[in-house]
């Protein structure tokens, strides 16, 4: 049975162009972060806490919000009241950059899935720290973690990729419960070459040296490696002491769609699901680093099979934009 989200607000948004409702849906969150009745209304969607703790950081639930849908990190007390256990924001770059050219976000309802080939389109470390230190000062600030992924401006070429990163790091830790690193993403051309053993260890040696606040280091990858890439990016984590991984970013395989919906981009959504989760379940198999999931996860059967597969924690995303906020207290339904 469809909820009221499904019934009445998602037919309003999927009216709009998929890139207009997002921007709306952002604005909306945005201007509930600074009103205190709305923030209470929105609590009706809170699930009960089910607490537990991962890499030292205490979740009041595991159900997280997947980087992408607040980029800019504008709607973290909306986020928190809706009842997500956590949120990442970005992905973010040390550079203001717009993104790829439009159109570029997609829906496919057939498939509950989406594509898109946004490119980091953020407003830039500098900004965003700048926004988080007002919002903390302000007494607003959420009491979940948040963590902010952190990925290669488009501008920096990839030899100086780690100095990109390191200037990220260096302006917005001190507002992260954890770091992530997006080094899978497939719309920033030659961002996924940072996920071969030398770059990935020279890259993590670095921020690790850097990390003197010892925050929590996540690296998120891609659901389209090989089964010897991925032996050797987990054995690059364990050597330098990653603190989890994020499985999986969005999929460059579009075998499961039709011909006529498919567009350049990242996949994702329902046809990610089962290769998200058997990256999950190979990662689990192979190593004792946590593991969060995502992909995929758009009811209580898609989330069940990722902690079946072994993972500590979710994210959501896409799931979110067709289910709406009562699917968190769906999931939660799962919890053990």
């Amino acid at each position: 049975m469809k909820n009221g989200y499904e019934r009445f607000v998602r037919p309003l948004l999927f009216s709009l162009d998929a890139e207009a409702a997002h921007n709306l849906a952002i604005a909306l969150l945005h201007g509930a972060s600074h009103v205190d009745l709305v923030l209470r209304a929105l609590k009706v969607f809170k699930p009960p806490p089910k607490p537990k703790t991962v890499f030292g950081v205490k979740f009041p639930n595991p159900i997280g919000l997947a980087a992408g849908l607040d980029k800019n990190g504008v709607a973290l007390p909306a986020w928190a009241a809706l009842g997500f256990g956590f949120i990442e924001i970005g992905t973010v770059t040390a550079k203001p950059q717009p993104g790829n050219l439009k159109p570029r976000i997609f829906r496919l309802p057939e498939q509950r899935a989406l594509i898109n080939s946004l490119g980091f389109n953020n407003v830039g470390a500098d900004a965003i720290a700048k926004r988080l230190r007002r919002l903390h000062e302000s007494g607003r600030w959420p009491a979940i973690p948040v963590g902010v992924n952190i990925g290669k401006s488009k501008a920096t070429p990839l030899e100086e990729a780690t100095d990109d990163y390191l200037s990220s790091i260096r302006l917005l830790h001190e507002f992260a419960d954890y770091i992530a690193l997006n080094v899978s993403s497939p719309n920033t051309p030659g961002l996924r070459e940072l996920q071969k053993p030398a770059a990935l260890s020279h890259l993590l040696r670095a921020i690790r040296d850097e990390n003197r606040t010892a925050k929590p280091l996540v690296v998120k990858i891609s659901p389209d490696l090989s089964p010897p890439e991925l032996e050797g990016i987990i054995a690059i984590c364990e050597q330098s002491e990653v603190a989890g991984i994020i499985a999986t970013n969005t999929t460059l395989d579009h075998s499961s769609l039709p011909a006529t919906r498919n567009q350049a981009g990242g996949l994702s959504g329902a046809p990610l699901r089962e290769k998200s989760t058997a990256l999950v379940r190979s990662v689990v198999a192979k190593s004792k680093i946590p593991v969060i999931a995502s992909g995929g996860i758009s009811d209580a059967e898609s989330a069940r099979e990722k902690f079946e597969a072994g993972a500590q924690l979710l994210q959501i995303y896409t799931g979110l934009i067709y289910r709406g906020p009562r699917l968190l207290g769906e999931i939660m339904e799962t919890v053990s």
